[in-house]
């Protein structure tokens, strides 16, 4: 199901065919080192990936989404919003395989998400986390408006990240 587009990408719910693309951006390696290790290392467990992220489809209206360009159909990350433990607010999340970093294509996705999220979903206030040393999430989430205000150990966590909310 299409929930939004941008200039060049066209956001939407993942689905179970989605698999080999979520294999191939979750068991990266800048994957698991800016965002965690979810120990999906095959098709199942990507396909057990979307299932969790379809959960929150249905439990809070919103997830994470596929990011794909309109041009080609070629999947370049995913985008949304997470409700996290640890966190009162949900939180903009957003991961792209790397041969697609560097395009702008994080900023575009993390804004119209915001946007949608203020505007569709009334969610007045979103916040956002990252490792404190993802320089590039960082000018990301301060390009699209968050603020950075302090470091958090969130639940299961032995680190700190850095934690943003929208003004």
């Amino acid at each position: 199901m299409r929930i939004l587009e941008t200039g060049r990408l066209a956001l939407d719910e993942l689905v179970p065919a989605d698999a080999p693309f979520i294999l191939e951006l979750v068991d990266s390696p800048a994957f698991r080192d800016n965002i965690g290790d979810r120990g999906v290392r095959d098709l199942d467990g990507a396909r057990g990936y979307i299932e969790g992220v379809a959960l929150s489809y249905a439990k809070h209206g919103f997830g994470l989404w596929r990011a794909t360009l309109k041009a080609t159909g070629e999947p370049v990350g995913i985008c949304g919003l997470v409700k996290r433990d640890g966190l009162d607010l949900p939180d903009v999340g957003y991961a792209l395989l790397q041969r697609f970093w560097g395009q702008g294509f994080a900023t575009e996705a993390a804004a119209a998400v915001l946007a949608h999220g203020h505007r569709m979903l009334d969610l007045p206030v979103i916040s956002a986390i990252t490792k404190p040393a993802n320089l590039g999430s960082i000018a990301v989430l301060e390009k699209i408006g968050l603020k950075f205000l302090g470091l958090r150990v969130l639940p299961g966590s032995d680190s700190e990240s850095s934690y943003f909310e929208t003004a």
